[in-house]
């Protein structure tokens, strides 16, 4: 697993003007760095990252891969609304993703290894569409456990970390 944390720049104006907030690892709280919630632009210039529109790892999320995003729309988000961030980090080589029919793993049981090209992202509507959440290595109890307002799971993705 590679420790470096990627880099990722978010700018208050659209097409990467106004104030800027440089991020390298985990920032659970924009207002805390001095930086307001409102994000026009992202540059991700390492890396992938997963955004928050709220502080605390909370709310809506969106994956972004190395790039640059002159406006929110890019990023597929309704607003300009962001309050935290982190690096996506990769564990290995070896990917596998057991889905369980019901809580606490239980009912019957997909499993998915690397006969399937992409996993870890999981989307409420098929074809990578409707709300995303992304899952880090780890138990998942119920859905509550990655912020999801029911446990439908339409299609998923590895995300791919490119540094």
């Amino acid at each position: 697993m590679s420790q470096y944390s990627g880099k990722i720049t978010f700018y208050e104006g659209k097409c990467f003007t106004g104030r800027k907030l440089e991020v390298r690892g985990d920032c659970d709280n924009f207002q805390d760095r001095g930086f307001m919630n409102r994000v026009n632009s992202i540059r991700v210039e390492s890396g992938a990252f997963i955004c928050y529109d709220h502080p605390d790892f909370k709310g809506q999320q969106f994956i972004l891969e190395r790039g640059e995003y002159p406006e929110f729309q890019r990023w597929n988000s309704h607003n300009d609304h962001m309050g935290s961030c982190k690096p996506v980090r990769m564990h290995g080589e070896h990917y596998r993703i057991e889905l369980f029919e019901a809580c606490n793993f239980s009912g019957q049981c997909v499993e998915l290894s690397d006969d399937c090209p992409f996993l870890w992202a999981m989307y409420e509507e098929p074809n990578y569409r409707g709300r995303m959440y992304i899952v880090e290595r780890g138990d998942y109890c119920s859905h509550n456990e990655w912020q999801a307002q029911n446990p439908n799971i339409q299609s998923l993705r590895r995300v791919v970390n490119y540094f």
